[in-house]
């Protein structure tokens, strides 16, 4: 079975999340702690939402200096497949994994609702299952959600293909071109801010006492990167 670590940094929230995520698309979740360099062989990486290291100095911040960053940034530069879900957004690009900042939401408060997304793009490993233009629902909740870059980087990855998720109806935080992921050259390093492994499975929510808002739009992610690791077997 395909192993998908799931970094958990002090204050990660998600992780669990996560790791059901990559359960419930057919892989074995991996734990992989911040303090530990070692990757334990897995052959791609989730970076898990929340508040890493309490958010202090820059959301994100500290988490990149982390030593199982160490061994993401090489991986990844190397080929690694790794998502970065809302705070793992923002860890990936503190990292320059990926271009852009994420800055808080331009009404200034926090924001959780179910979110609409078109996907713009098919050419990554973690959105292969995906036909480019589908829409999808999934949850965000965020407080410094905005992603900004330079006008030059900006044209950059909408020239080059890079926008991976939109924002559709509303911009929920003030994303320049209302992007709401974005992808790294190679196109195996995707961050974006809603969070996909809320929604997993069908019929389940709050109600029922799963950790899942319900629906399964978010699914295909997990399992776009298992085809790409099993093509690549």
């Amino acid at each position: 079975m395909t192993r998908i670590g799931v970094v958990t940094f002090p204050g990660t929230l998600d992780d669990q999340d996560a790791a059901r995520a990559v359960r419930l698309a057919g892989g074995e979740p991996v734990a992989l702690w911040h303090k530990d360099p070692d990757l334990h062989g897995v052959e791609a990486v989730v970076l898990a939402g929340g508040f890493s290291y309490g958010d202090y100095l820059r959301c994100g911040a500290i988490a990149r200096f982390a030593p199982v960053m160490d061994s993401v940034i090489e991986g990844a530069r190397e080929g690694l497949p790794v998502l970065g879900i809302c705070n793992g957004f923002q860890v990936l690009c503190e990292a320059h994994l990926l271009p852009g900042a994420l800055i808080r939401n331009d009404h200034q408060k926090f924001i959780c609702r179910d979110q609409k997304l078109r996907v713009e793009t098919s050419d990554t490993v973690w959105t292969s299952r995906f036909t480019p233009g589908a829409e999808i629902t999934v949850p965000l909740k965020n407080g410094e959600g905005c992603f900004v870059a330079e006008p030059d980087v900006i044209e950059r990855l909408e020239g080059d293909g890079r926008v991976v998720f939109r924002y559709l109806d509303v911009n929920p935080n003030g994303s320049m071109n209302n992007i709401a992921g974005v992808t790294n050259e190679r196109g195996n390093v995707v961050g974006l801010m809603p969070h996909p492994e809320h929604a997993v499975e069908v019929g389940f929510g709050p109600a029922t006492g799963s950790a899942a808002h319900g629906g399964d739009d978010g699914l295909p992610i997990f399992a776009s990167v298992l085809d790409s690791l099993f093509a690549k077997a």
